[in-house]
């Protein structure tokens, strides 16, 4: 136990989603809540007509006894947790949604799921929905800074880890709290935090499903914490609590959980996807969709990407098995795949997912050529910067090296740009006439009830 003048980090981080004024808030990030919530649910809407999100759909209807909670493009309506459970996957199933790349987690899907299915069970306000999603989504933000990528270096997904405390701060918050209550509830999600990587191994659904429990973890918390059930005030930085439980002596910032917290939004500093593959490689991307146009018929020999070193684990490695991707999945965290189609096709969409782009072997062919290497330039993990250096058989040499990777820093996607993706998105599975009713409601959310913005995604 601590004393109120020296809190704990969930003590502080507490107070902050109990105080938190949406007036207070600069405008600039409240602006990019909006957008980012708009990018999150034309990304959920997509989801619906993959097979993950069938799948997801049946088993979780299967075990529900249905609800008053909207499910994305579904008229079917379930239970909150389920709703949250079903809500996420959808959100995060891509791997297309944002990311702040200091903290490298996805931060819209670890708060946004608990908001839409509590706020509208509570029949929540618009601006006391975008309150507590800050609230949330700056939660996980802070916890993934402190550990400066520890959990990806000891095979957790961090998202999954994270999305269990801003889930419960999220949910504490739209449920009135208070900063006593907040403080337990993130203490009982420190028993739930997990989210292990083994899915790489052979492109599993497991990923998309991390959010999601963390979410059915931080209402149920929240919902324990109010009816006085006790949990520890130290679940971040105590003995056998999530740092030293799951880190193993890897390096943190205590500090960076509650520096200026509530004064300075590192939400702000979320980049957003401008291709649907993991952010490591957007750099290396980049390059190569510039290189494109001055290779074009040119007889290639090798190929060399530059991705940063505490990444290849994930995206590079091993290497044979990256260069053969079987299914989407795999194509996403395989930097040999998408540098060679970006080289060859000069783009990385959605439809460049599907099955015949994973089987051209053109591309196939290409990404035997490619090799990964760190890359000794890298701003990682300010930045997710890459480069491309492509020797051709007569000998020349064409080169790119991308500091900022396009969607974030000074290279942020626009209110336009995020618009154009998220009606692309979403009219995989709904009329563009009705994308654009949901684009306007959530650009006008502070104005709008919870529940009107559900009817609109519901089908």
């Amino acid at each position: 136990m601590t004393d109120a003048a020296n809190p704990t980090p969930s003590q502080a981080i507490a107070r902050m989603a109990v105080d938190l004024n949406l007036a207070e808030v600069p405008g600039t990030v409240i602006t990019r809540a909006k957008l980012h919530i708009l990018d999150a649910l034309g990304l959920g809407l997509a989801s619906t007509t993959q097979d993950y999100g069938k799948s997801t759909a049946k088993g979780i209807a299967a075990m529900s006894s249905g609800g008053a909670c909207s499910v994305i493009g579904s008229a079917e309506r379930l239970e909150m947790r389920d709703a949250a459970l079903l809500n996420a996957i959808l959100i995060h199933g891509l791997d297309f949604d944002d990311t702040h790349l200091g903290s490298i987690i996805h931060p819209t899907c670890t708060a946004l799921p608990t908001a839409l299915a509590l706020g509208e069970a509570l029949d929540s306000s618009g601006a006391e929905f975008l309150a507590a999603f800050l609230a949330g989504a700056e939660t996980g933000i802070r916890i993934g800074g402190a550990v400066k990528g520890g959990f990806h270096h000891v095979g957790y997904h961090a998202t999954g880890v994270v999305s269990h405390f801003a889930a419960a701060v999220t949910a504490g918050r739209l449920l009135g709290l208070t900063a006593e209550e907040i403080t337990a509830a993130q203490g009982i999600t420190g028993s739930t935090a997990s989210g292990i990587q083994v899915f790489l191994e052979e492109g599993a659904w497991t990923k998309r499903f991390h959010p999601g429990w963390g979410a059915v973890a931080g209402i149920t918390a929240a919902h324990l914490a109010r009816a006085g059930f006790k949990g520890p005030t130290r679940p971040y930085e105590g003995k056998f609590g999530l740092f030293d439980t799951h880190l193993h002596g890897h390096d943190t910032d205590l500090g960076e959980l509650t520096a200026r917290l509530g004064q300075d939004w590192r939400f702000g500093d979320t980049a957003l996807k401008p291709y649907p593959v993991c952010h490591f490689i957007h750099g290396c991307a980049d390059a190569a969709i510039e290189l494109h146009g001055e290779l074009a018929g040119a007889q290639i020999a090798s190929i060399d990407a530059y991705l940063p070193q505490p990444t290849l684990h994930i995206i590079a490695e091993p290497a044979e098995a990256k260069r053969h991707p079987t299914t989407d999945y795999e194509a996403k965290f395989s930097a040999q795949f998408v540098t060679a189609y970006c080289l060859l096709r000069g783009r990385f969409g959605l439809p460049d997912l599907l099955p015949a782009a994973l089987a051209d072997p053109a591309v196939l062919a290409l990404a035997q050529k490619v090799t990964c290497h760190a890359d000794p330039d890298s701003a990682f993990p300010t930045y997710f910067s890459g480069g491309v250096t492509v020797t051709l058989a007569d000998g020349r040499v064409f080169t790119r090296h991308i500091r900022v990777n396009s969607g974030a820093g000074d290279r942020a996607m626009s209110e336009a740009a995020v618009s154009d993706k998220f009606i692309a998105s979403a009219s995989l599975a709904i009329p563009v006439s009705r994308a654009e009713a949901i684009r306007d409601a959530v650009l006008a959310m502070d104005q709008l009830p919870v529940r009107e913005l559900m009817a609109l995604l519901r089908s």
